[in-house]
């Protein structure tokens, strides 16, 4: 019955296109089950594209790394899931194709061993990896100036199978990279049906997705690197093969506000806090980025981190940011933690107070931690999560803040995310340059317990000469993740108390 509920208290945050779209798809199976045509007579533009950022490496002596774990096939097995479904999906973006060192001759028999078991794989075309496939084999393509019917014409079918099947029952950045694909499928095959739809979603999505003061709604500051990243190749595809200077400028705008964000969120030190589901890795650097603006001519605009939640306090010599925001969009918050009121702290461009990131998508005891409200830098009540973090994608009912207010070095805020207790959970933050004072009142007594998560790197003994309370504190080990498949045991100060607590963290 709680499973129930908690269900109920899941869905009833979707959206009816999303609800629609998933029983649509689930029934349509049913009826026609999943035939395409495997290849469709294609005839392909020459295109002008640099490549301005190579992908990481994962491809080496003919061994595939993803999420750092490593495998070697003799013959490729598409389908591998012994590393659980994101490494699978890895393996099918062909991001491998456009790392620095592999030749136009291994990327061929990549590409032609994928098309040579296309009709016996099954992660790989999903809607997501054919999505980041295709901009993947078009890229290595113009690389090379490469004209191949057999890989044009796969590649068609694989767009046409993707048409079909938009993430319209997930939306959020699912939805926004089928969209970026398709804009290149379009141009690429100048086909009118692709690119009719590319548009469509993409200024429905960004308009949606992009936020006012430029942060990526979804609240992870790695899928906002990855987004940009999609966003300013699509500018640039869009400004050398497309007449179309609407687009051009629609996307230039979006570009230039999440430009901003990015500048904003990103620590001095050119590092970005692991909030929500990211880490380190996967997205290309903030420098990359910004230096991908350089080239493209970016504009830089000057917004403030409002819309998305966060606020940054930068003093001479620790730069501090909270959350004071939703956990994400209502009807995708797959990627939250159940995290409000965190925190995370540099102090002289190193990292003090950190999230604990994650290093897992794969739904099991880690997983539930790493979002859990046990994971962050704020106050547990009764054991239990802040907003219902579950099902390793899943939110049911979620902390709402409200009563903010901000003044000069002040931050205040409270949330009902305990009101099933009756408690509501207020936080003062109070910043000078050389402490931060942390105030905690709860409406009521109860069970609570704040928690202090820091870098590796910070001994027992500097955390005692930091950290300054009105009750006592005992320091405890836990794991953080920087990324994927690496757990770090550090240092966690835990501190109970019941109404109020006061914490001072001397810089």
């Amino acid at each position: 019955m709680n499973k129930f509920i908690l269900l109920l208290n899941t869905l009833k945050y979707l959206k009816s296109k999303q609800i629609y779209y998933r029983l649509y798809y689930f029934i349509r199976k049913k009826i026609k089950g999943y035939n395409y045509p495997l290849l469709l007579p294609s005839n392909p533009k020459e295109l002008v594209f640099n490549n301005f950022i190579n992908n990481y490496t994962s491809f080496e002596n003919n061994t595939f790394t993803f999420l750092n774990l490593s495998k070697k096939f003799d013959e490729i097995d598409w389908n591998y899931s012994e590393f659980g479904k994101l490494w699978t999906y890895n393996l099918n973006y062909f991001d491998y194709l456009n790392q620095k060192n592999i030749s136009q001759e291994k990327g061929l028999k990549l590409i032609y061993d994928f098309i040579d078991n296309l009709q016996n794989i099954k992660d790989g075309l999903e809607p997501y990896p054919t999505s980041l496939r295709g901009i993947n084999w078009i890229k290595f393509l113009i690389k090379h100036k490469i004209k191949d019917k057999k890989i044009d014409n796969s590649l068609l079918a694989q767009y046409y199978i993707l048409y079909d099947n938009l993430e319209y029952h997930l939306l959020g950045n699912h939805l926004l990279e089928n969209g970026f694909s398709l804009l290149w499928g379009g141009v690429y095959f100048d086909d009118k049906k692709l690119l009719a739809k590319a548009k469509e979603i993409l200024y429905d999505e960004l308009n949606e997705q992009i936020l006012d003061d430029g942060g990526h709604f979804e609240l992870s500051p790695m899928y906002h690197q990855i987004i940009f990243y999609r966003l300013l190749d699509a500018i640039q595809l869009v400004d050398k093969n497309l007449n179309d200077t609407e687009l051009l400028n629609f996307l230039t705008n979006k570009a230039s506000k999440m430009q901003c964000w990015l500048k904003n969120i990103t620590f001095s030190n050119g590092e970005i806090p692991l909030l929500n589901d990211s880490a380190n890795k996967i997205a290309p650097t903030s420098k990359q980025l910004f230096d991908y603006c350089d080239y493209l001519n970016i504009s830089k605009e000057n917004l403030k981190l409002i819309d998305s939640g966060y606020r940054k306090i930068t003093k001479n010599n620790y730069e501090c940011i909270v959350d004071i925001g939703k956990i994400g969009p209502d009807y995708i918050p797959g990627h939250a933690h159940a995290d409000t009121f965190s925190f995370v702290l540099n102090i002289d461009n190193k990292p003090f107070i950190v999230d604990t990131g994650i290093s897992t998508y794969e739904i099991g005891e880690v997983r539930d931690y790493e979002r859990s409200t046990n994971a962050h830098n704020t106050i547990e009540i009764n054991d239990t999560n802040s907003s219902q973090v579950w099902g390793g994608f899943r939110v049911a009912n979620r902390a709402e803040v409200f009563d903010i207010d901000i003044k000069n070095d002040i931050i205040l805020a409270k949330h009902n995310g305990y009101k099933n207790f009756g408690i509501i959970h207020q936080r003062t933050w109070q910043f000078s340059e050389n402490k931060i004072i942390i105030i905690d009142n709860l409406n009521q007594k109860t069970k609570a317990v704040f928690r202090l998560h820091f870098h590796p790197k910070i001994i027992k003994q500097e955390i005692k000469n930091k950290i300054k309370t009105n009750k006592e504190f005992k320091i405890v080990q836990n794991y953080i993740a920087f990324e994927y498949n690496k757990r770090i045991l550090t240092n966690v100060v835990e501190i109970e108390f019941e109404q109020e607590l006061k914490v001072e963290i001397n810089i």
